[in-house]
């Protein structure tokens, strides 16, 4: 160490209040998430979600849990689709966005009624006779009939898988402004007292 910085230590440890800086750290460690635990736990309620669940997706734990992180960011299918490194996957990312229980609104503006399609399945209609009876495709019927279930689905766990989503990122959210406090803290008792020369 040499001896400007040494001088630079001695001033730091002068002007700031060691025990204080330690207390106050010791009082939020554990409480602020890593990105690595915040993949962690996401990736654990994708995991317990996929064995209650059929999803139709080729999509691993961990590129779900990109899909999450994305949606949740406010990005569209097809920037997820390019974060995770094929911007072919658009369709791919939307049917896993639904099957995590992740609805947009536009998923659900059919170009009919998605009570007569409900009512159709009730029914117990097949595919193609819901496709003839309200003059769209198979594959419009299967993508509504997906979006139909994932409500369903939503509603009888209460929304608790998107709850459980929402606050482990508001949990980051909420570390990321606690360590961002305790670094100007720091800084702010690092400098308190300190003389600014600044000559021009």
């Amino acid at each position: 160490m040499d001896e400007k910085t040494e001088e630079l230590r001695d001033i730091f440890m002068d002007v700031t209040d060691e025990s204080t800086v330690t207390e106050r750290q010791e009082e939020t460690h554990g409480s602020l998430s890593s990105e690595t635990e915040v993949d962690e736990r996401l990736e654990d309620v994708v995991a317990r979600m996929r064995d209650r669940y059929d999803f139709g997706t080729t999509l691993s734990d961990e590129e779900l849990v990109t899909v999450v992180r994305g949606y949740y960011a406010g990005n569209s299918d097809a920037e997820i689709a390019r974060e995770l490194g094929d911007a072919s996957l658009g369709k791919t990312v939307s049917r896993a966005r639904i099957d995590l229980h992740l609805i947009r609104d536009s998923d659900t503006d059919a170009p009919f009624d998605l009570d007569d399609l409900r009512d159709l399945l009730d029914d117990g209609a097949a595919t193609a006779d819901c496709a003839d009876e309200l003059d769209v495709s198979e594959s419009t019927v299967r993508r509504y009939r997906r979006v139909i279930e994932t409500r369903q689905e939503k509603r009888t766990v209460n929304d608790r898988f998107t709850d459980e989503f929402e606050n482990i990122l508001r949990d980051r959210e909420l570390s990321d402004r606690m360590t961002e406090e305790v670094q100007k803290d720091g800084l702010d008792d690092a400098t308190e007292g300190m003389e600014t020369n600044v000559s021009f």
